[in-house]
C-alpha cells in the first residue's frame, strides 16, 4: 500500500512511500481508509522509538476491511470514524490503517467521508474547550484564533449556548466568524485589537479561549479581572488581576458530547467547514498550508476510492 511516513526520528521530512498491507491483531480492526484530516500535529505526533518507517496521521474515516480477534463493536463493511494516537502500528495518512476497535466510530449515514475524516481531533478539542470554560447564557468569551478547525466549532456550539462570542483572525476571515454566530470580530494583526474587544465588552470578557500557540498572554489583556484563559496549546504564562490561565483538560470519555457533536454536524445543525478537500497525492500539500497557521475550517484528503 502507499502511504505518507517519517523515515526516521531524527528527521521531520514527510515523504509518500510503498509499504507492505498491514494485518490487524487482537483487539484491532484493519480500515481502508476513504479520507483522513490535516493538521498542524500531523508531522510531530510520532512515537520518539518508532517503529520506522511510521505512517503519520491520527483521525480519518474509512470501511472495516478486516477484523482481528475479539472485536465485536463493529463489523466488515461498516463505514466509520478513525481515531488513533502514536500507535506502533502507524496513523492514519495511507491507503489502510491498523486501528484498536476502541478507536473506532460508527459513521451516520448522512455523513460523507471527507466531513468524518475531519471531525475526530478538532471536535474532540472543541468538545473540552466548551467543557472547560463552563460558560452559561449571556457570558462573554473571547477566542484567539477563531477561524480555524477548532476555532470553527467553538463559536458555534457557544453562540448556541447563548454565549456572546468575540473572535480574532485576519481581516478576510471577519465575515466568515459573522457567519458562525460570532456578534463580533477583531484583526490580531491591527495594533489595536486589545481596545476593540474591550470597547464590545467593557471591563473585559467573561473568559478567553487561545487556541493558538502564544496567544495565552495576549488574552489575558481582555478578559475581566478574576476571569478565566483556557488555552488549547498549552501555554503556561504568569497570571495578573486575579485571572486563572490553565489548559484544557483531555478527557478519555467526553460523556456523549462527541457523538452528539456528530450527529449536529451530521444534520447540518453545526458546521465543520471544509477550508480543502486535497486529493490523495497533494496530502504535503495540505499540510504545509496547515503549518502556516492560517486556515479557515479544515482541510481534509481523499483517497482515490473516495472521489
Amino acid at each position: 500500500m502507499q502511504a505518507y511516513v517519517r523515515l526516521e526520528p531524527q528527521s521531520d521530512v514527510v515523504e509518500l512511500t510503498d509499504l507492505p498491507k498491514p494485518s490487524p491483531g487482537e483487539g484491532q480492526a484493519l480500515v481502508e481508509m476513504h479520507a483522513f484530516g490535516v493538521g498542524i500535529h500531523d508531522r510531530y505526533f510520532i512515537p520518539p522509538t518508532g517503529p520506522f518507517p511510521y505512517v503519520i496521521g491520527i483521525e480519518g474515516a474509512g470501511v472495516v476491511a478486516e477484523l482481528g480477534g475479539g472485536v465485536d463493536n463493529v463489523g466488515v463493511g461498516d463505514r466509520v470514524i478513525v481515531s488513533t494516537n502514536m500507535r506502533p502500528e502507524g496513523g492514519t495518512w495511507g491507503e489502510c490503517a491498523v486501528v484498536p476497535a476502541g478507536g473506532l466510530s460508527p459513521m451516520p449515514d448522512a455523513m460523507d467521508f471527507a466531513t468524518a475524516a475531519g471531525v475526530t481531533v478538532a471536535g474532540k478539542s472543541a468538545v473540552e474547550s466548551i467543557h472547560s470554560l463552563a460558560l452559561t447564557e449571556g457570558e462573554t468569551l473571547f477566542v484567539a484564533g477563531a477561524s480555524g478547525a477548532i476555532g470553527t466549532l467553538v463559536v458555534q456550539m457557544a453562540a448556541g449556548r447563548g454565549v456572546r462570542v468575540i473572535g480574532s483572525a485576519s481581516q478576510p476571515n471577519h465575515e466568515y466568524l459573522l457567519s458562525l454566530g460570532a456578534e463580533a470580530a477583531v484583526d490580531y494583526r491591527s495594533e489595536g485589537w486589545r481596545e476593540d474587544v474591550l470597547a464590545w465588552a467593557a471591563g473585559g470578557v467573561d473568559a478567553a479561549l487561545a487556541i493558538q500557540p502564544g496567544t495565552g498572554a495576549s488574552s489575558q489583556k481582555v478578559v475581566r479581572d478574576g476571569g478565566r484563559v483556557i488555552t488549547v496549546s498549552g501555554d503556561q504564562e504568569p497570571t495578573e488581576r486575579g485571572i486563572s490561565v490553565v489548559p484544557f483538560v483531555h478527557r478519555s470519555d467526553t460523556g456523549g458530547e462527541m457523538e452528539a457533536l456528530i450527529d449536529d454536524i451530521a444534520e447540518g445543525r453545526i458546521r465543520l467547514v471544509l477550508e480543502g478537500i486535497y486529493p490523495f497525492a497533494d496530502a504535503i500539500k495540505a499540510l504545509e498550508g496547515c503549518e502556516t497557521r492560517s486556515a479557515r475550517g479544515k482541510r481534509v484528503v481523499t483517497l482515490p476510492i473516495a472521489e
